[in-house]
């Protein structure tokens, strides 16, 4: 399409529109791609080297975990009774404790020896009793049976009575090789206590519990069984903390060791392998313990009741096995033989995974991933040592990670969903209107080339109303708008430069005429002739004021900055600054400055704290000297005045070129157009110095420094 030819700019074609920025975009987009890609393999990398180590970590701990229950003597229970937990809780069968007996008319210690082997079959009552023998077979032969549950107040039987009915009684009876043994055991009350104060119907109870063979009725004949011994203990306490009463429901603990006959033969027929215990078939032994309220009704506590929960048992150590690993516990015998006793795996992990990340997470390499994970303890106990083997699977470790990443996978494809949409919405909405924009864009650049100022270049064939039209429509505005501003910048420019050369030629004759009239360096006016002609020389022939002071060399050398300050606050009146005080340091402080350049910002100071200091105040000059540790000390020339502050926001920017809270017209007056503290600031820079402002409580400090001059 030929365009339209306007005053000079010459015919122009559309350019080819170049590559660049489209392979730009779509490469950024597939390197951003393959980012999130390696991103999510490297963290695949690094989570898998770190579940190795957690797992690593978590099997040592899991082992020492393990054989720490299995030390307890709630773990050894376990270790004692192997095959104890392969048949239903009730009715109860013996279990052989990791203790050689119980002291079973000890309260305390009855309860502490149950309660810390874990034996308790609890009920749904709040009930609870264990059934045991001892692990030592010389402690007699007994099966112990320890429990609690709750009942009214104890009914003691009374010596004499026939009728065992109307009283607190047990009834246990123990099943065994073909055999029933029964006892009855009515309870007698021993005198109640109540830590020692006189009795009370509500205090502490305690008694025995006097056992006798239940093969028929009790006749005068009859008497306790020799080696039966119990004991029963209630609380004073009501179970519901309610206040003590006759219908108060209490917390009784009973206590008793059965005499088994066939324990005890056993125990004497030594066979050819010595003394077998605990016995072969304790597991076969079926114990029930009731505990009867006067009268025939319905018993206080039934062993064989339903609902009744299962001491510690193997089921309890499988949790703390990770999936896909093994528990292999063998009882080590004589001459280096061992017997397994139980096997436990670790749950196996059910929640779906991806192959392919299954495949992938398998290909990544991590160091030490192939070696076996095994862990061997031995437990000692009473009845012999037991070996605990844990083996891990560190495949587990790939099939947690693969459950997890492939949860985390729908992220990352949502992720790379996200990018692809991004870049087709960027390819149709944007790239393809870019370059649409960059043809005519090139085209814009040939015109411009084409001719020699902007105003040449003419943008009127791409108006319209489109975004591109008002783009172009913009783009021609902004073009004439620079091309007016440039010259009026440059009639500016040259006017400004041109006033200057006036002013510098007009001054400098008559400041030469004077210099004769003033030639004597003692004469006061001399020094202030001479600052004149060096104002004018820097300024003349200058672009702007700005640019001068810029460009001005110094003539640093070295000065008495006592004797210049005395010299200045002396002359301070005659420039129209009265009430100036300066107060001196008593040694000679020595720096490096230009004369009269440092008078010029001294002066500018001075200018401006007249200006806004408060009528009839002093303006006080004071020098001292700081030095910081490492650094060569530094001479402060603080000039400070009485009257309002400087706002917080305007003391860094009163430094700059033009910048003066008065109004415009008044800061266009002689010497109050914003550049006094410029000259300030440039020339401490100059001679390496700074000058600062900060506030005084009622009023302003400007601070200059300077380096003090080598001694």
């Amino acid at each position: 399409m030929k365009l339209p030819a306007s005053p000079g700019v010459e015919r122009l074609l559309p350019a080819r529109v170049p590559f660049g920025l489209r392979v730009f975009f779509r490469g950024a987009f597939f390197l951003l791609g393959l980012a999130t890609l390696a991103l999510a393999v490297a963290v695949l990398q690094d989570e898998k080297e770190r579940s190795y180590r957690n797992y690593q970590d978590g099997f040592r701990k899991n082992q020492a975990q393990i054989a720490a229950k299995l030390r307890h003597p709630t773990g050894q229970l376990v270790l004692l009774n192997p095959t104890a937990y392969d048949h239903e809780v009730t009715p109860l069968r013996p279990l052989v404790l990791p203790f050689s007996a119980i002291d079973f008319d000890d309260r305390n210690k009855a309860q502490q020896a149950v309660e810390m082997a874990g034996c308790l079959v609890q009920y749904p009552d709040a009930a609870s009793m264990c059934v045991a023998v001892g692990n030592n077979p010389f402690a007699g032969g007994f099966l112990y049976a320890v429990g609690s549950f709750n009942s009214g107040p104890l009914v003691s039987h009374t010596s004499g009575t026939l009728d065992l009915s109307q009283a607190h009684r047990a009834r246990i009876t123990v099943d065994m090789r073909g055999q029933r043994y029964r006892w009855i055991a009515p309870f007698q009350a021993m005198q109640a206590m109540d830590e020692g104060r006189n009795a009370s119907p509500f205090a502490n109870t305690r008694g025995r519990l006097v056992g006798f063979a239940d093969d028929g009725p009790i006749t005068p004949a009859s008497r306790p069984v020799r080696d039966f011994r119990g004991w029963l203990w209630q609380d004073g306490r009501c179970v519901d903390g309610a206040p003590a009463g006759p219908d108060c429901t209490r917390r009784a603990f009973v206590s008793v060791r059965l005499p088994v006959e066939l324990f005890r033969e056993a125990l004497f027929a030594k066979g050819p392998a010595g003394i077998v215990w605990p016995p072969a078939d304790l597991d076969q032994i079926k114990v029930q313990v009731e505990m009867l309220a006067p009268g025939e009704g319905k018993p206080l506590f039934d062993s064989n009741a339903q609902g009744a929960a299962a001491p510690f048992s193997w089921a309890e150590l499988t949790p703390l096995l990770l999936p896909g690993e093994k528990l292999q516990i063998r009882k080590l015998g004589a001459a280096g033989t061992s017997t397994g006793i139980v096997a436990l795996s670790g749950a196996e992990a059910t929640e779906r995974s991806s192959p392919l990340i299954a495949w992938l997470i398998r290909r990544l390499q991590v160091e030490g991933y192939d070696a076996p994970v095994t862990s061997t303890d031995i437990i000692s106990t009473p009845l012999g040592r037991y070996e605990l083997t844990l083996t891990g699977d560190i495949r587990s470790v790939n099939k947690v990670l693969t459950t997890v990443a492939t949860r985390v996978s729908w992220f990352v494809g949502g992720m790379l969903l996200a990018i692809f949409a991004t870049w087709l919405a960027i390819e149709l909405r944007i790239i393809r209107r870019i370059t649409e924009l960059t043809r005519r864009a090139a085209t814009v650049s040939k015109g411009v080339r084409a001719s020699d100022s902007l105003a040449a270049v003419d943008l009127a064939d791409l108006r319209g109303g489109d975004e591109l039209g008002v783009l172009a429509g913009g783009l021609q505005d902004l073009l004439q708008r620079v091309n007016e501003d440039v010259r009026r910048e440059q009639i500016r420019v040259a006017q400004e430069k041109d006033t200057w050369h006036a002013v510098g030629h007009e001054i400098m004759s008559p400041l030469q005429s004077l210099m004769v009239l003033h030639g004597d360096a003692a004469d006061p006016a001399h020094r202030y002739i001479s600052r004149m002609q060096q104002a004018v020389r820097v300024l003349y022939g200058s672009a702007s004021p700005s640019e001068a002071f810029e460009s001005t060399a110094l003539n640093v050398q070295t000065l008495d900055a006592n004797e210049f300050l005395r010299h200045v606050a002396r002359n301070a009146a005659a420039a129209g600054i009265p009430g100036v005080a300066f107060e001196p340091l008593a040694q000679p402080v020595t720096v490096r400055a230009d004369e009269y350049s440092l008078e010029d910002v001294v002066s500018h100071v001075l200018r401006n704290a007249e200006r806004y200091r408060r009528p009839g105040s002093l303006i006080r000059i004071t020098l001292s000297l700081q030095a910081q540790e490492g650094t060569a000390p530094e001479a402060v020339i603080a000039i400070s005045n009485l009257g309002p502050q400087i706002d917080d926001g305007m003391l860094g920017k009163i430094f700059e070129y033009g910048v003066s809270d008065l109004p415009e017209a008044e800061s266009a007056a002689p010497g109050q157009r914003g550049q006094g503290l410029f000259v300030a600031k440039t020339y401490m820079a100059k001679m390496g110095g700074t000058i600062t402002a900060h506030n005084l409580a009622n009023g302003v400090c400007l601070e200059l420094r300077l380096q003090c001059a080598a001694g």
